[in-house]
């Protein structure tokens, strides 16, 4: 290696030139690290980039995971594939890949000997123009709390809202919220006993109650990704034009220090959506069309249900009486129970590097060629899943609504319950 050697605290750890550094892009044997929020990973500008985005190949670890000590980071770390490897680390500038590289050696136990930093960080890779950057296909729909702390206080001549959902959580609201935010219970846009989305004209009537048409700027957010994942998408599925979903929900706007407002707020109604409902039927859909998909030797139908629920060895849920899966999908990984999403999160809430949840899509052969439904219990977590394949540029994609509920409500309806083979690619 031609690299200089660092000042401070690592005298051990080496320097490499954006050069260098470039030379190593996917190399066997070398990872790159990105140190910086997801926000910035994913492509917003938050510095002095000329360029938003990472280099290709980098996996996101931040170091404010590691300033705040966030719950899961040795798993995290653990399964980007940093252990004998060649490590290297770059922030904005070198001063964060030095703490990081900190860090690593002492609560990961990396050897210093395997450790690099990129002399002058991202922002100097930003500024020449032949390096390539890596950026989400669709991230202007995955919003920093910054960008929305701008929404707020710009001079819009364009109507939007912002709109948190949650179920039967309004007091929360009340205690507290981003201003101006909006109450959206998803009672309001679901319905028992599938808890499927309600008819084109009740999800029609329930956003021009919140003073939404079709054609205003909607960002949601929530205390939980998965809620203001199933609203955000159910508003796209019902025609709104533009909505957004605040990365990190309601914590990152606390983390971020901006004003929060209590009490709740009462939105002026619409009176004209502006556009049929729903917009996008292909968006979420019945059980006819998840057959089709199962049918369809380029569909993948893919279940976010935990992996002990997708080999049948628990329901997952009270009501649920029948374990499994529906023959022939294909799991597209999920969390630990019910209730958890940790393979599409980060330590902070945020949306993962979403090229590893691609990367691991790509060992049950779910790539963007294929025609995809995703599916779980009864479509909230399957409402994340496609909000991440959204935003990453899939296009043929949908939620089956009524998930394995539905499905196993009918006892003529097969289920398997083996431990399956990855499918060859």
């Amino acid at each position: 290696l031609t690299a200089a050697t660092a000042t401070g605290q690592h005298e051990s750890v080496q320097t490499l030139t954006v050069e260098e550094v470039a030379a190593r892009i996917r190399q066997p044997g070398w990872v790159i690290v990105d140190v910086r929020d997801s926000n910035a990973f994913n492509g917003w500008i938050v510095g002095q980039e000329s360029r938003g985005g990472h280099i290709p190949g980098a996996t996101n670890l931040a170091l404010d995971w590691v300033k705040s000590r966030r719950n899961g980071l040795p798993q995290l770390v653990a399964s980007k594939g940093l252990t004998n490897s060649n490590v290297i680390l770059y922030g904005n500038t070198i001063a964060e890949a030095r703490e990081m590289a900190n860090w690593l050696e002492k609560s990961a136990e990396l050897s210093s000997d395997h450790l690099f930093l990129l002399a002058e960080g991202f922002t100097a890779w930003s500024r020449n123009p032949q390096l390539p950057v890596d950026r989400l296909a669709r991230r202007e729909k995955l919003v920093p709390a910054a960008w929305v702390q701008e929404l707020i206080r710009a001079e819009h001549t364009r109507a939007y809202r912002i709109v948190e959902a949650s179920w039967r959580g309004e007091a929360q609201l009340r205690a507290g919220h981003l201003p101006g935010a909006v109450y959206l219970d998803t009672d309001e846009i679901e319905v028992e006993p599938l808890w499927n989305v309600r008819s084109a004209e009740q999800l029609r009537k329930t956003l021009l109650s919140l003073g939404i048409t079709k054609d205003t700027l909607v960002t949601v957010y929530g205390r939980d990704l998965t809620g203001a994942a199933r609203a955000a998408s159910v508003m796209m599925y019902t025609g709104v034009s533009d909505v957004r979903l605040l990365n990190g929900g309601y914590q990152a706007w606390v983390d971020a220090g901006f004003e929060v407002q209590q009490g709740g707020v009462e939105a002026a109604a619409a009176t004209d959506f502006g556009g049929p409902t729903p917009a996008h039927r292909e968006w979420i859909v019945g059980i006819d069309e998840a057959r089709a998909v199962l049918a369809d030797p380029q569909g993948r139908l893919v279940s976010v249900r935990p992996w002990a629920e997708y080999v049948g060895e628990v329901t997952g849920r009270s009501y649920i009486t029948r374990k499994g899966r529906i023959p022939g999908a294909v799991w597209g990984s999920g969390g630990s129970d019910t209730t958890g999403m940790e393979g599409f999160r980060n330590p902070d809430g945020t949306m993962r590097d979403l090229q590893e949840i691609e990367s691991r899509w790509r060992d049950w052969d779910i790539t963007r060629e294929h025609r995809i439904s995703f599916y779980c219990e009864t479509g909230w977590r399957a409402s994340e899943a496609f909000f991440a394949a959204y935003v990453m540029g899939y296009d043929r994609i949908s939620v089956y609504d009524g998930g394995w509920h539905e499905w196993s409500l009918d006892g003529n309806n097969p289920v398997e319950t083996h431990t399956p083979k990855r499918p060859r690619r």
